[in-house]
């Protein structure tokens, strides 16, 4: 033991030295790719549509902070995150012919400053703010969760009307279709549909109810099947449509998109 501890150590560790320092590379391809001027414009739409979704976040944080008399203060994730999406805007506009523009002088040119000006602004101040006027993509990601919803839920009732061996939440799932329509109000195509619920909701619904006593599970009767069915479609069909009325609040992305195509 004591020869142990009186002899020379085999090597010393060393310390931390930057030249071993390893790039990370993960978010980049693996082999280079060229992006033309069209695919720099889409990436950067979508780009800036993260950074906004993020800022927003932040900014509803922000207020949760104010509410609770504590000093608002940005979190760790969301610097990390923004920095991140600001590193990929710069990298995605080294693709344009030299020289390159600056970020923030992209952002007008290709006209997403008006679409996004809590980027615009996050860009220039690295600080997060919320803006006194609506800005017109807001309304994009709900309106477009709610049509897609809206197809989603048709659909799954057409096929459970049709194939389920129990219809007990028929009328539970028309009336959430029914609220969905609701929230996209003054929505001229969805009208009649809407109309076509309240004239036969409550009947559908009474035909459901079974016989006190009864162990047989509630069935519609033919009509019903066949009228559920046709509605169904008609909400498909109206919403696959894209009719204007229908995508007013997706019309800037929709104008960007097929500018840049």
């Amino acid at each position: 033991m004591a020869a142990v501890s009186s002899t020379e150590p085999l090597c010393h560790p060393c310390g931390y030295s930057t030249i071993f320092k390893v790039e990370l590379f993960v978010k980049k391809p693996l082999m280079p790719t060229h992006l033309s001027a069209e695919q720099v414009a889409l990436e950067m739409l979508c780009l800036c549509s993260q950074l906004d979704l993020l800022i927003r976040a932040q900014v509803h944080q922000f207020q949760g902070q104010l509410q609770e008399d504590t000093s608002p203060e940005e979190s760790e994730s969301f610097r990390k995150q923004g920095a991140e999406i600001i590193d990929q805007m710069n990298q995605c506009l080294e693709h344009l012919p030299k020289p390159a523009p600056l970020l923030e002088d992209y952002l007008d040119i290709a006209g997403l400053s008006v679409m996004f000006p809590r980027v615009e602004v996050y860009i220039i101040h690295s600080s997060p703010v919320d803006m006194l006027e609506r800005p017109p993509l807001d309304g994009y990601f709900p309106h477009l969760g709610k049509l897609n919803q809206l197809v989603v839920l048709s659909q799954q009732l057409e096929d459970d009307v049709k194939h389920l061996g129990s219809h007990k939440y028929i009328a539970h799932q028309l009336a959430v279709i029914y609220q969905v329509i609701n929230s996209l109000s003054g929505v001229l195509p969805l009208i009649s549909i809407k109309r076509d619920i309240e004239a036969n909701f409550k009947q559908m619904k009474m035909s459901l109810v079974a016989e006190e006593g009864s162990k047989q599970e509630p069935q519609l009767p033919a009509q019903y099947i066949s009228w559920i069915s046709q509605l169904t479609h008609n909400i498909i069909s109206t919403v696959s449509q894209l009719a204007e009325e229908l995508t007013e609040e997706l019309s800037p992305v929709m104008t960007f998109v097929s500018k840049w195509s």
